[in-house]
């Protein structure tokens, strides 16, 4: 049966005060051809935002992956008690975006660790294979397929500390989080090629270009390409960041990283909980 994301409502309350978002975070890794450094490939989104009433193109990349879905939102709900979704969107698609009681972070927090052990496979779909699929097709236009790479799981990295998200569904709500952590490593060379390719065709403004030409089409004002790192050069640079402030967005070589990127970054302290 169909699960019925209807029927639970939309939107923060007075008690339904607390954002949570559980999401996929994946480590696309592949060696260079030309060094043979192990690379890590990020996912650069432009994306058209209100800043301060005008509307901007902010551009950062980011990990690949996205938010778990729920698969049986009337078992969560039996679980936790009421709770809304973020938004429209994310009851539309699904998404593990949800507001709840604050008292209920706890329960949420045991249900994804069941989740992640599999001794429990009822409320969420955690698999990054559909989003990596998706997100490839988004920025190379080719469906990437499951024997182009080796997937294996890392960990879930909880979020305590309640942070207001930039999230353009829900901007500034107090928001704690869950990632489920994997690592990819690409196999194949025509998609290594690929890769490398894209990472030296799209400038910052020709995102910025991109995204407001879908925005003026209907669209929702968002580009896509890939930007690839040395992994090595990238742990270094957080390491000589303060350990408190490696969960904020960084730039490296004129890019803007996302805050998420430290999740996905083994061998590097992060000041969020591992489980």
């Amino acid at each position: 049966m169909k699960p019925d994301h209807q029927e639970i409502g939309v939107g923060a309350t007075e008690e339904l005060s607390l954002r949570v978002s559980v999401a996929t975070l994946v480590s696309v890794l592949f060696d260079s051809p030309d060094d043979g450094q192990t690379m890590l490939a990020l996912e650069r989104t432009a994306t058209l935002r209100d800043i301060e009433g005008r509307p901007e193109v902010v551009v950062r990349a980011k990990p690949f992956g996205g938010a778990a879905r729920l698969t049986d939102p009337q078992v969560l709900k039996a679980r936790i008690g009421n709770f809304h979704y973020d938004s429209i969107q994310s009851r539309a698609e699904g998404d593990f975006r949800i507001q709840i009681y604050p008292p209920s972070w706890e329960k949420v927090k045991e249900i994804c660790w069941e989740h992640f052990k599999e001794t429990k496979k009822d409320i969420l779909d955690f698999s990054p294979r559909r989003e990596l699929a998706e997100e490839f097709e988004d920025t190379l236009n080719v469906r990437i397929t499951s024997d182009q790479y080796h997937l294996k799981p890392r960990g879930m990295i909880v979020e305590d500390l309640p942070v207001g998200t930039d999230n353009v569904r829900a901007a500034g709500l107090p928001t704690v989080r869950i990632f489920y952590v994997f690592e990819a490593r690409m196999v194949a060379s025509e998609m290594i090629r690929m890769i490398l390719a894209n990472n030296r065709r799209y400038s910052e403004k020709d995102l910025q270009n991109m995204a407001w030409e879908d925005a003026l089409q209907g669209g929702r004002g968002r580009a896509n390409a890939i930007l690839a790192l040395g992994l090595d050069e990238l742990k270094k640079l957080y390491r000589s960041i303060a350990t408190d402030r490696r969960r904020e967005p960084i730039s490296i070589g004129g890019y803007q990283l996302d805050g998420n990127v430290l999740a996905i970054l083994e061998e590097v302290d992060n000041p969020a909980r591992k489980s």
